[in-house]
């Protein structure tokens, strides 16, 4: 890996006690030590509730320093599915989204279960933007694929539902960490942080344009999503936020006290730097493996291993990987260095 790459990500990399061998920032990311300690900080006395708010608010801004927008577009949750839910509540009676074939079902199913006659239809990734059709009235797609690491064409499908007038809702959960993302590109942005970005599990960001955000209803409006969340407690009089807040769920005060100092650090650093550490990395171990480099370069790698037996082997070596749709996934982050291609490859035969 180049030195200067290095020498960039090294203020990110030194926040880390990562074990050799840990292949699996795409199943949930590792802890900084500043996130440890911010945690037991937070149960080791009273439960401070004014400083966990300002955690709160602080993840917000980072979050939307981290994808390009302001923080009064982002709203905050615990699960991705959850803020998919208020998407699919708002949708016309007879809608029909598309989503790539096998997609996550996450952002699949609240529109599968989401009744009224809504059609969900689905298309190959590397062909979602072809199957955008006049009557189309939202794509929903992950940037990058849990099961098989591939990138979406954002620009292809984005033009391509523009054409139509077809809203387009984009899971980043799997990009976000590694790569630079646009959040403006989209109508709707969603990611749980507890992957690349290393969080806490239960802390969730839904970026949302502003023009989307006039057509949704907050269906699942709490205390939190109030103008001022203090005065928004008791009863059903209170004025929602005006911005992206309205759409807030109560936090997990304790989870974002925990993602503040990861969400911060990942904001600080060198995107363009992780990408090409991560991709390079990746691209090192698809060398060894033979498999051929996708159109465009993942941090993620999959391969068929519809037995199990690779997976074993690379369990056996102390390598932490994955099983996902038949195939070993393997994932290289930040905190990973060639010694981890290595301990992979050579388990596997390589």
């Amino acid at each position: 890996m180049l030195t200067a790459t290095l020498d960039a990500l090294a203020p990110l990399r030194r926040q880390f006690d990562a074990p050799r061998g840990y292949l699996a920032a795409c199943t949930a990311g590792l802890p900084l030590a500043a996130t440890r300690d911010a945690i037991v900080s937070a149960f080791s006395a009273a439960p401070d509730v004014a400083s966990f708010s300002v955690a709160v608010e602080d993840s917000r801004a980072h979050f939307a320093r981290l994808v390009g927008v302001g923080a009064d577009r982002v709203a905050i949750g615990a699960q991705t599915s959850v803020q998919v839910s208020a998407l699919a509540a708002a949708l016309p009676d007879g809608a029909e989204v598309l989503v790539p074939d096998d997609e996550f079902s996450s952002l699949v199913l609240p529109f599968v279960h989401a009744g009224r006659g809504i059609r969900v239809r689905s298309a190959p990734l590397s062909r979602l933007a072809e199957a955008i059709r006049p009557g189309t009235t939202l794509v929903a797609f992950s940037l990058v694929q849990s099961a098989t690491g591939e990138v979406a064409d954002l620009d292809a499908v984005c033009d391509a539902a523009e054409r139509v007038g077809a809203r387009t809702v984009c899971d980043a959960t799997q990009a976000v960490g590694w790569m630079p993302v646009d959040a403006a590109r989209v109508d709707a942005l969603l990611c749980h942080a507890y992957k690349w970005l290393c969080c806490p599990r239960g802390v969730a960001f839904m970026a949302v344009g502003r023009d989307y955000a006039r057509t949704l209803r907050p269906v699942q409006a709490g205390w939190y999503a109030g103008g001022d969340p203090w005065q928004s407690c008791y009863g059903g009089g209170a004025d929602l936020a005006a911005c992206a807040r309205r759409f807030d769920v109560s936090p997990a005060w304790q989870a974002f006290v925990g993602a503040e100092p990861a969400l911060r650090a990942f904001a600080e650093a060198d995107l363009n730097a992780l990408y090409e550490h991560a991709t390079g990395l990746a691209a090192a171990f698809r060398a060894r493996l033979g498999i051929a480099e996708p159109e465009c370069p993942s941090a993620i790698v999959t391969w068929p291993d519809a037995t199990g037996c690779d997976l074993a082997r690379l369990t056996a070596a102390g390598v932490v990987a994955s099983g996902r749709n038949g195939c070993a996934r393997v994932a290289f982050h930040v905190f990973n260095d060639s010694g981890d291609v290595d301990l992979a490859a050579d388990a596997l035969g390589r």
